[in-house]
């Protein structure tokens, strides 16, 4: 017999739609939203402009081994020359960052969401949107959450609105 894994997130929402409380539906639409998101790469940019896969660092708290990172087009107007984050700024409303972390060069695991929308109830204080959901749809740790699970290591010193790539891979 063979078994499928269906994603927390239709389950949620499955669940709303047979009466669960609203809490669920809202938790499981905006991790949706994120992952979605997550998935297409249209007019994205790539950090330093390459879509090679690097190295995790010693200190990232993810758990993957290798891992890439893509800024939307709004996200992407505070990037220099050569594809780094501008040093002392802040990104825009509606940025989106998507770090992809991949098990292997063949396969992808997780997706780390950061989506700028000051004013969203799930944003943390600094307008931060924050998703961790596996490539197959699995919420890790949902939007709800804003951030708790990341934000210890993405507001060390040296972070650039909450983001490290600048720091980790200069």
């Amino acid at each position: 017999m063979r078994h499928h894994s269906i994603p927390c997130w239709s389950i949620l929402l499955l669940a709303s739609f047979a009466g669960g409380c609203k809490h669920e539906a809202d938790i499981s639409s905006l991790d949706l939203e994120l992952y979605e998101l997550a998935q297409s790469t249209n007019g994205h940019v790539w950090y330093r402009a390459n879509d090679d896969l690097l190295d995790r660092t010693g200190g990232s708290g993810h758990g993957e081994p290798l891992l890439r990172t893509r800024y939307n087009a709004i996200a992407a107007t505070v990037l220099d020359s050569s594809g780094r984050v501008e040093p002392d700024t802040l990104f825009p409303s509606g940025s989106l960052i998507v770090k992809e972390l991949w098990e292997s060069g063949s396969t992808l695991g997780t997706y780390a969401v950061m989506l700028k929308r000051p004013g969203d109830p799930s944003a943390d204080a600094g307008g931060w949107v924050w998703g961790y959901i596996r490539a197959s749809g699995e919420v890790r740790v949902s939007a709800l959450e804003q951030g708790a699970a990341c934000r210890n290591c993405h507001t060390q010193a040296g972070h650039i609105d909450a983001t490290l790539m600048n720091l980790a891979f200069p």
